[in-house]
């Protein structure tokens, strides 16, 4: 199975360098957002068939949103959201356009070959 996160702040159209798990591995869980300064994210994965290195086919795509408070080293992490209408409210359109250049140029003939119900999560509206 082939996998990649993109991390974005939730404004923003370019992800960070750093994934979900680089961010938010060390942190604690926060038990409420009382006296909590967040920063607020946007963690993306892709799912595809293939190798680690290569996918041959995207098949699946994840949102979840997430806050830090990098004072406190304190994060809120959301369920992922997987349905096509959570999804599409949740990115942005510049988002979507990042990811969908990011796919076509990183792996052309998986892009190709995904169903259109992968490649319709992409549609600007």
């Amino acid at each position: 199975m082939w996998k990649k996160n993109f991390l974005f702040r939730a404004a923003e159209s370019t992800p960070l360098t750093e994934s979900e798990n680089e961010l938010f591995h060390d942190t604690e869980p926060a038990l409420d957002s009382a006296g909590l300064v967040l920063d607020k994210f946007l963690s993306v994965w892709v799912q595809g068939e293939g190798t680690e290195e290569k996918p041959s086919t995207f098949t699946n795509l994840y949102v979840r949103t997430a806050m830090l408070d990098v004072r406190k080293h304190v994060s809120l992490l959301q369920p992922l959201q997987g349905r096509s209408h959570q999804i599409k409210h949740l990115l942005t359109k510049e988002q979507k356009e990042f990811l969908r250049r990011w796919l076509q140029v990183h792996a052309p003939e998986a892009w190709e070959s995904s169903g259109d119900h992968f490649r319709d999560l992409f549609e600007l509206e």
